[in-house]
């Protein structure tokens, strides 16, 4: 199951690199030089997609991307998210109007080190899981599109993506031009199953998050399914690997973004695209 998708202008393999596993709610969740070390040996052993987000760690984890892998930016497709903020009294609050996705946006230029975002997320706050908006926080998607359809055409962002949206929403938004969507989905939780039908029909990139479940209580570990553990077993892999290649099986243009902190636990999640599922 090799092979690679376009996503913002540029061929990335499937199995791409979560760096939020490296960031706490308020920095990094580890020594810097050993985070950088995990970054180094992704791209070293071939990733060329990397997620992240403004505030993953309060800005730290672009900074230490940046600092760690600007001079390998024309390889890669570097992925970030809008539509949030770290309030130091609040936590984690919505930023959904679209001044403040400017702002964002120009927020992770500028931590990022670069001219031009190849692919922004906007992600939306109307529904679980996660923090939901309100009041002025509530704010229609077409309004936010324009901002960023805008942004796109100043050169400031290459490709737009959305996260966290209905099948509905990403139906609206397909004028506008969406490279990626990426909601919650795994083995486990295939509730999001109608916006991948949108994005098989329309050759959108599917990036899923959580695909091992489990982040919640109401959502089970992939890793402890049945089906998972047994298909796993007959196919010599760990229960991991399998709920990861499944994904990939299940759509062509699906790119993974496993997070970890262990080298030894990256070349698992690379060696999916080697698995065979039939």
């Amino acid at each position: 199951m090799t092979g690679k998708i376009e996503l913002a202008g540029r061929e990335v393999p499937r199995v791409g690199f979560g760096a939020l596993r490296l960031a706490s709610l308020t920095g990094l969740a580890m020594e810097p030089g050993e985070a950088a070390g995990v970054l180094r040996a992704a791209v070293d052993r071939g990733v060329r997609l990397v997620d992240t987000a403004e505030f993953y760690g309060r800005s730290a984890l672009n900074v230490l991307i940046r600092d760690t892998l600007r001079g390998w930016y024309p390889q890669l497709v570097v992925a970030t998210k809008i539509g949030a903020r770290h309030d130091p009294e609040s936590g984690l609050r919505p930023a959904q109007r679209p001044a403040e996705l400017r702002a964002d946006v120009a927020a992770n230029l500028v931590s990022l080190g670069t001219d031009r975002l190849d692919l922004v997320y906007l992600r939306r706050t109307d529904m679980r899981p996660g923090i939901i908006a309100t009041g002025t926080q509530v704010v229609d998607l077409d309004s936010q599109l324009a901002e960023l359809t805008a942004m796109r055409d100043e050169g400031k962002i290459a490709a737009i993506g959305l996260s966290n949206v209905t099948a509905d929403q990403l139906g609206r938004a397909l004028p506008a031009g969406i490279a990626a969507v990426q909601n919650a989905y795994s083995f486990a939780d295939r509730s999001a199953e109608p916006v991948l039908d949108l994005c098989r029909a329309n050759g959108i990139a599917w990036i899923p998050y959580w695909p091992l479940g489990g982040t919640f209580p109401e959502t089970p570990k992939v890793t402890e399914l049945p089906a998972v553990v047994d298909g796993a077993a007959r196919l010599g892999i760990t229960p991991a690997q399998y709920g990861l290649a499944w994904l990939l099986a299940h759509y062509e243009r699906t790119a993974l973004i496993p997070g970890t902190r262990n080298v030894a636990h990256l070349d698992e999640n690379l060696a999916v695209t080697k698995i065979d599922m039939n």
